[in-house]
């Protein structure tokens, strides 16, 4: 597998520390974060930490136990950006090269 880029690895790094802060405010011990995300203790420590190794199901049952999820999805949600609320009439193509 691949290095993740600097700024992917920042980016997992504050996203895990964030989701401390989120469990701490809610007074949630980490045990209780992994039993309700259905998740390890191992699991939910490389989330905390950073790891982009963790899978994408781990990282979201996470956000969902701490109640973050939705703000997550709207977050990427394109037209709740002002780029999408404008082009938001455009037929968008099927199948986007790469």
């Amino acid at each position: 597998m691949p290095r993740p880029s600097a700024r992917v690895s920042a980016a997992a790094l504050s996203i895990g520390e964030q989701f401390v802060a989120w469990r701490k405010l809610q007074r949630l011990t980490a045990v209780q974060v992994s039993e309700r995300a259905g998740i390890s203790r191992t699991t939910l420590r490389r989330v905390e930490t950073g790891d982009t190794g963790v899978g994408v199901q781990a990282f979201l049952s996470v956000a969902r136990a701490l109640c973050v999820l939705d703000a997550m999805v709207t977050a990427t949600d394109p037209y709740e950006t002002d780029l999408g609320r404008a082009r938001a009439d455009e037929t968008l193509p099927k199948r986007v090269r790469q």
